[in-house]
């Protein structure tokens, strides 16, 4: 098992187990996940382990690189990190593939009511989106407006466009809701993101032919 910054952690299945898996989540209908209170990333987390799961996407979290400096060994069989250090700076938060498609999306959360500011991405992510636009991945982002409980997949090139202006320094709800595919919380999966990404491959289809 390898743990990833976000406490979350990466288990290699066996093909047995994996079957196990599966019907665990065929016998949790009754569940309603969009009353849990997570947070985005778990919420995407989840989605994600279903998606995997039902065979319909492989979208994993990426973790984030370190240089490990300094570890002790309390137990022979147990090992604590005590010092590290990024050793560069992160891009996006998540990427896979999804029918034949490159996936590459960011996943960014406020509390406000009214708008979205733009100074929760970094300049290296938006350098790495438009990078992956330029090669045709599907890309952008999931925000999420947790007091109103409101979810949006916007398309990156809206992102990467009102970053570089230099008189903007939010996106209003306005904006988000014109551009965005809006998620509505569920269960099974908790947020159904690729209902949005099927709407950009739909779009794209029909702007380009292909």
């Amino acid at each position: 098992m390898v743990k990833y910054p976000n406490g979350s952690s990466a288990v290699f299945f066996k093909s047995a187990n994996e079957s196990e898996l599966r019907k665990k989540y065929n016998h949790r209908k009754n569940i309603d996940f969009s009353d849990r209170g997570m947070n985005l990333e778990q919420m995407i987390n989840e989605s994600n382990k279903y998606y995997r799961i039902k065979e319909i996407a492989v979208v994993h979290k990426k973790p984030t690189p370190i240089q490990i400096v300094k570890v002790d060994y309390p137990k022979r069989s147990r090992a604590v990190i005590k010092e590290a250090y990024f050793r560069q700076e992160s891009t996006t938060d998540y990427n896979g593939v999804y029918d034949g498609y490159y996936l590459d999306f960011e996943a960014k959360e406020t509390k406000n009511k009214t708008n979205f500011p733009l100074k929760n991405f970094h300049e290296h992510q938006i350098v790495h989106l438009a990078e992956c636009l330029k090669q045709k991945g599907i890309c952008f982002t999931i925000i999420g407006f947790t007091s109103l409980n409101r979810y949006f997949a916007t398309p990156a090139n809206r992102i990467v466009k009102a970053w570089w202006k230099k008189d903007r320094s939010s996106l209003t709800l306005k904006e988000i809701k014109d551009w965005s595919v809006e998620i509505e919380s569920s269960f099974q999966p908790t947020l159904p993101y690729l209902k949005a990404v099927d709407q950009f491959i739909a779009d794209r289809k029909a702007n380009n032919g292909r």
